[in-house]
């Protein structure tokens, strides 16, 4: 996972700092206790957004209790549990997964070929849970992969495949809230993409890597031109967040989609600006 989708902590206050903090436990404590321990390596900020947001809106029963991390043993910490938190683990799971088979198939990683066959235990009663799910997850990535391989420049095909994988993972039922989920997912996903080709720029030039970017990349207005992509995916992920009838952690989830998720992109043009 990337990790992108994330607060812009400054701006929230200590309650909804620690409201948000107790679904990220939350979600890592449900990786542990249904996939294993070693799973909560691939804990992701991405997938606790999810599981907020996803309760938010549904709103099911769930177990809200302190208790010590092994990593902040000094403190209890707030936790938070309930459908969501454990679909966001599994759908966490599904992606790491198959992220990684497509490494150990593409390049040929050993420690991707490790890391994958640790989770095909896990993996076999996800595929059983979630067949469709895994199915389209599985299938985007290696069009994914075929797409950088023959060198694909238009970046909405390669994002537009993530995009599509995000918006499966938006949507657990087939229910009046699917349409705007699949919407808020899709232009998420293709931002997530697009965030990480320009995050991963100048190592992906350096390395000789694939990088959709690359061929706008000495472009006067080149950064101008990324935000504004970038600007409009979140656009319209925020008209269909906008769309749902979300109250409960609706401003932490607002200050997730309109600031936080531009804390690495800063945090990217700050860098460029100053080599």
């Amino acid at each position: 996972m990337f990790g992108y989708i994330t607060t812009n902590t400054p701006e929230l206050k200590i309650k909804d700092y620690l409201e948000y903090h107790s679904y990220y436990c939350g979600l890592c404590r449900s990786l542990g206790r249904n996939h294993g321990q070693g799973s909560r390596l691939t804990l992701s900020y991405d997938m606790a957004f999810t599981a907020m947001l996803l309760t938010a809106l549904y709103e099911p029963k769930e177990q809200l209790y302190h208790k010590r991390c092994p990593l902040h043993p000094g403190r209890k910490l707030l936790m938070r549990e309930n459908l969501y938190t454990e679909y966001a683990a599994d759908m966490n799971l599904i992606l790491t997964y198959y992220k990684l088979m497509d490494d150990w198939d593409d390049e040929g990683k050993l420690k991707a070929r490790a890391g994958a066959f640790a989770l095909i235990p896990e993996m076999r009663k996800l595929q059983k849970q979630y067949p469709d799910k895994c199915r389209l997850i599985k299938d985007r990535i290696r069009k994914i992969r075929e797409a950088e391989k023959r060198g694909e420049e238009n970046p909405d095909v390669p994002a537009g495949l993530f995009g599509e994988i995000m918006a499966e993972i938006m949507t657990p039922h087939k229910d009046e809230w699917r349409r705007d989920l699949s919407a808020l997912g899709f232009y998420l996903g293709k931002y997530i993409y697009l965030l990480d080709a320009y995050d991963d720029l100048e190592d992906d030039i350096r390395n000789n890597n694939y990088n959709v970017l690359i061929r706008y990349s000495d472009n006067a207005d080149f950064d101008d031109m990324v935000r504004k992509m970038l600007t409009m995916m979140m656009s319209e992920c925020a008209r269909a967040f906008e769309r749902l009838p979300i109250v409960k952690d609706a401003e932490i989830l607002r200050n997730i989609i309109y600031a936080g998720v531009w804390t690495k992109f800063s945090e990217r043009l700050s860098k460029r600006n100053v080599q």
